[in-house]
């Protein structure tokens, strides 16, 4: 069996083919279709949530459309699997604090006066923005006159009735991909909340999927008295790895360990092979929930607002830039250049550049440019020195991938490994200049493992906090193969594939790059 390791990279783009499928190694595919996939200058104007060919021709295409969401949106159930599986009473009563014990063993204690349970028929609405036109800026629009079509996806929370004793449950929490603010947080409330509910067995596997089937690696007990003060330091407690074993020897051991909650903590790639899991498992006809928490600093997981660590990325991208700002301001003709994280979509780039205001140029992979040339950047460059005697450049990493040789290598991800384009600008730039007998003092600043070292933000922390809770409620509740995220300011669940897909780009035509656009001054440089 082939290791997990080809998982989805976050530079993963699709085809313009209609269907596509992506390996999540251990010779598993998700197989996808991708429809009204219009060209790149025309794709900010189409929806690419459709999964199906749409004839607009027909009257009840508008009604079919919702029905095929529905479907798709669907979360999958122990119950699909275990017909006859019934569910008990919640345990998770915030009226009644008394720890679950075994005179609880035949019923659980469920106080009906509290009403703080999720309806299974609650839903959190997708999209907000009604377009007018398919022209409007960052319009999606499903159909070429931009009808309004009601898209719900399921609210998280406790449900009222639970799938799993928690006296049988032996619970997994694992971290993978490498590291982002808030890991700790999300590790410590999930335990808390498991506890809650009354589960006494809590594990961490060390070092992602690898921990599964490296014999040197033990799992590690977790109770709220280990995880008590975790949030307060950056990294993550239970290690982190990329790649790992196969999905069927990871299943092999779960079921070896009695695992029967597993939580993943990672990105694409590692909620790729979350699915991968969830299916195996179904597959056994194992009791098993699955649940992810998204977990990516550069924001790339489609439907969701943002993921956690993305805030405190950001905070900390602007100490860099004040940095670069300082720096190129005390020199003489100063340059300050700042790389920062963004393989796919430039979101720290972008959103950093708006918040510091210290930024002159914002470089981000959506947005093509050239660095030479009468309307390239180091044209621009040269205009913002000899009228302001100092300029700051933020260049997301995978920006310009096409102006270096490419590597051909790839990590243990299965990402490709990319061109420095930090290093490639700050030589352009020296050489452009001396080229015309003029000074340019560059300092260039690569903060990425500063950033990602870091403990989580009060914003962050607060995230985190409710996405480990709802990712307990989740499992409890029968739900696997699902993940929980942030939505329109609501937290809500989700079926993998469908927010792993491709990574979550920013539109060239959307309000928010405008607004960056608006700050920096730059033009197209195309």
């Amino acid at each position: 069996m082939e290791s997990l390791s080809p998982a989805i990279g976050r530079n993963f783009t699709p085809p313009a083919a209609k269907s596509f499928s992506i390996s999540t190694g251990g010779g598993f595919r998700l197989n996808f279709l991708r429809t009204n996939l219009a060209p790149a200058s025309r794709r900010r104007r189409v929806s690419v949530y459709a999964e199906a060919q749409i004839d607009f021709s027909d009257p009840e295409w508008k009604n079919k459309y919702q029905e095929d969401f529905e479907l798709r949106f669907s979360l999958p159930h122990l119950t699909d699997i275990f017909k006859d599986l019934k569910p008990i009473p919640s345990t998770f009563c915030l009226k009644m604090r008394t720890p679950v014990s075994e005179e609880f063993a035949g019923g659980y204690p469920s106080d009906e006066k509290w009403h703080g349970y999720i309806n299974n028929n609650d839903r959190v609405l997708l999209k907000v923005i009604r377009y007018s036109s398919p022209t409007s800026a960052g319009a999606q629009c499903i159909d070429p006159d931009c009808t309004w079509v009601e898209q719900w996806v399921h609210r998280a929370g406790p449900r009222e009735n639970i799938y799993f004793r928690p006296e049988d449950v032996k619970a997994a929490i694992i971290t993978c991909g490498g590291l982002c603010p808030g890991l700790n947080d999300v590790i410590r409330q999930i335990v808390i909340t498991l506890e809650i509910y009354g589960v006494k067995n809590i594990v961490g596997i060390p070092f992602g999927y690898r921990g599964f089937t490296d014999r040197g690696l033990k799992e590690m007990p977790l109770t709220r008295k280990v995880v008590q003060n975790i949030h307060l330091s950056g990294g993550s407690l239970l290690g982190v790895s990329r790649g790992g074993p196969s999905v069927r020897e990871i299943v092999d051991s779960m079921e070896e360990r009695g695992i029967n909650m597993l939580f993943v903590l990672g990105g694409n790639g590692t909620h790729a092979g979350a699915v991968a899991i969830h299916d195996e498992c179904r597959k056994r006809r194992m009791k098993v929930a699955v649940v992810g928490v998204p977990k990516t600093i550069d924001n790339d997981i489609l439907l969701m607002d943002k993921t956690f660590g993305f805030d405190t990325a950001v905070e900390e991208a602007q100490r860099a830039i004040n940095s670069a700002y300082i720096e190129a301001h005390s020199a003489y003709r100063g340059v300050g250049l700042v790389k920062l994280m963004g393989r796919s979509s430039g979101f720290i780039a972008m959103h950093a550049s708006l918040s510091s205001g210290q930024v002159d140029i914002c470089l981000i992979p959506e947005a093509p440019f050239h660095i030479h040339g009468p309307h390239g950047v180091l044209r621009h460059l040269e205009y913002l020195l000899e009228k302001k005697g100092a300029a700051v450049l933020c260049v997301a990493e995978g920006a310009g991938q096409i102006l270096l040789q490419k590597t051909n290598a790839t990590d243990a991800s299965g990402n490709t490994v990319l061109g420095d384009i930090g290093v490639h600008i700050q030589q352009e730039v020296k050489k452009y200049f001396k080229e015309l007998g003029k000074p340019a003092d560059v300092k260039y600043i690569d903060p990425t493992y500063m950033i990602r070292a870091i403990r989580a933000n009060a914003s962050d922390g607060i995230l985190c906090t409710v996405l480990g809770q709802n990712a307990v409620h989740g499992a409890f509740a029968g739900f696997s193969g699902i993940t929980v995220g942030i939505c329109n300011t609501h937290y809500a669940y989700f079926p993998i594939p469908e927010v792993i897909k491709y990574p979550r780009l920013i539109d060239p035509n959307s309000r928010m790059w405008h607004r960056c656009l608006t700050s920096t001054g730059q033009p197209d440089f195309i």
